[in-house]
């Protein structure tokens, strides 16, 4: 696994193993194809992180700074690993939490993107969605699930496949209320 585009492309991440699954590369550089300028200087969220792979790659595109959170131990090892391996300990937190309790807490717009890449088959990746509809906490929702989870976009949302693994793009409604939030504290 390697970060695909931007400053650091072509540089090879640690992984924790076979119960981390990140994502895949071809549709991780799609995704960060169709955010593009929107990357730059951004203000990132990188919920269930694993190895760091969607932050890191935000990072290396443009992004000011990325939150990564993850309540796996092996997971945060190898995220801590590859976040020194890129020197970006200044532009990062990790925060070691349930991703579903820590968005509950976020105010709307405390983010400008947000990434969600929780297990497949689980009701995590609802739930996020869920708290996001009711209190946007970034402006721009990314998800990635499985091809057969049913899932309902909203008008507007865009998604990208590849293979069994789809990644949706989610921008919040106009009019609804994104003024800046607070991040959350370590």
């Amino acid at each position: 696994m390697r970060i695909f585009g931007g400053r650091w492309a072509g540089l090879q991440l640690l992984s924790p193993g076979e119960r981390v699954r990140p994502t895949m590369e071809p549709l991780r550089d799609a995704c960060m194809r169709r955010l593009g300028d929107a990357l730059v200087g951004a203000r990132v969220l990188d919920l269930f992180s694993g190895t760091g792979a969607l932050g890191l790659e935000a990072l290396s595109r443009g992004a000011a700074s990325v939150d990564f959170v993850e309540n796996g131990t092996s997971a945060i090892h190898s995220l801590k690993a590859n976040v020194a391996k890129v020197k970006a300990r200044e532009r990062t937190r990790i925060f070691l939490k349930d991703a579903i309790p820590f968005v509950e807490r976020l105010a709307a717009g405390a983010y400008d993107i947000a990434f969600a890449d929780p297990p497949y088959g689980s009701k995590k990746l609802d739930r996020v969605v869920a708290r996001w509809r009711v209190v946007p906490f970034a402006p721009v929702l990314v998800v990635e699930h499985a091809a057969d989870h049913p899932f309902d976009a909203p008008l507007g949302g865009v998604t990208i496949r590849v293979d069994d693994s789809v990644v949706t793009i989610l921008r919040a409604a106009p009019g609804q209320s994104l003024s800046p939030g607070t991040s959350p504290s370590k």
